[in-house]
Parts: structure tokens; C-alpha cells; sequence
């Protein structure tokens, strides 16, 4: 499991109001994580879905760690369903999260359309890579050293 901290992009900052409609703070962070698949996540099949299943777990598990230690400093804090692009504790809004757009924002990587998804292209993994996304009002500074403490042990 891969993770970096950023600051929000432009898209981030000036739809904020439309992917959560009930925050009154401004974005201050975006946790990016990527998981490595055993296998390129081109092809929708019975391996391919399980597997997503099963990474999107274990994202949410340790999101929700990381969301715990944010929620008790005072900051607000979502995190992303990748499979829906829905915030899992906000009301849901007019925009759905796109987890491969906000990795291309993030990280420069790219993406291919595939059916009626996208699929981020990693350097390293290719099209074996599932993204994911939580949104902080903490300072970029206080989401990295909650999420090197809570992802060291999950870090590939």
C-alpha cells in the first residue's frame, strides 16, 4: 500500500460545496492511497471484482483509523467509497469522486477508459493499481503524520 499526502487541487477546492454539501470548512488535504492488484484491473470478472472488494476493505479499514485520529484532534474528514465515489460520513452531493482523476491531479499518473471506468496507470503496477481517496480539513502536515502512523505497517 502506497500513500501520499497533497493539498487539494483547483477542482477539489471550487466543487467542495457539490462532493460534500454539508462541510462549512475549506479542504485543507487529500490523502491518496494506491494498493497493488495481482492482476491488471482491465477486465471486469469474477477475479477482478473480488479483488476490488477485497482492497477496497482494506482501504476502508485503515481509513477509517486515520479518520478516527482526525475526527478526535477537531477536523473534519471524509473518506471516498472507490467503488461509488459517494463521501462515507457526509450526505452524498451532486458530484461523485473520481479516485483516478484526483491520482492524475495528485500525481501526474494517467489513465484509460475502460468500459464504464477509468483505470489509473501506475509507473511500477500499470493497470494493476486500486485508488483511493480521503479528504481532511487538517493542514497536509497533520494528515501525513496520522497517516505514517496508522499506514506504516500496511506501506509497500
Amino acid at each position: 500500500m502506497d500513500y501520499s499526502v497533497h493539498l487539494p487541487s483547483n477542482f477539489i477546492r471550487s466543487q467542495t460545496h457539490r462532493l460534500l454539501p454539508d462541510w462549512s470548512v475549506a479542504v485543507g488535504s487529500v490523502l491518496v492511497v494506491l494498493q497493488a492488484c495481482p492482476v491488471p484491473l482491465l477486465k471486469v470478472t469474477a477475479e477482478t471484482e473480488r479483488l476490488k472488494d477485497e482492497l477496497r476493505d482494506r482501504f476502508l479499514e485503515v481509513a477509517r483509523q486515520v479518520a478516527e485520529e482526525l475526527h478526535s484532534l477537531g477536523h473534519q474528514v471524509e473518506i471516498f467509497d472507490p467503488r461509488t465515489g459517494l463521501p462515507i460520513f457526509s450526505s452524498p452531493g451532486s458530484l461523485r469522486l473520481d479516485d483516478v482523476a484526483v491520482v492524475r491531479a495528485c500525481l501526474g499518473y494517467g489513465a484509460i477508459d475502460q468500459g464504464d471506468c477509468r483505470v489509473t496507470l501506475h509507473p511500477l503496477w500499470d493497470s494493476a493499481v486500486y485508488p483511493s481517496v480521503l479528504l481532511s480539513s487538517a493542514v497536509p502536515e497533520a494528515l501525513q503524520a496520522i497517516a505514517d502512523r496508522v499506514l506504516a505497517c500496511h506501506h509497500s
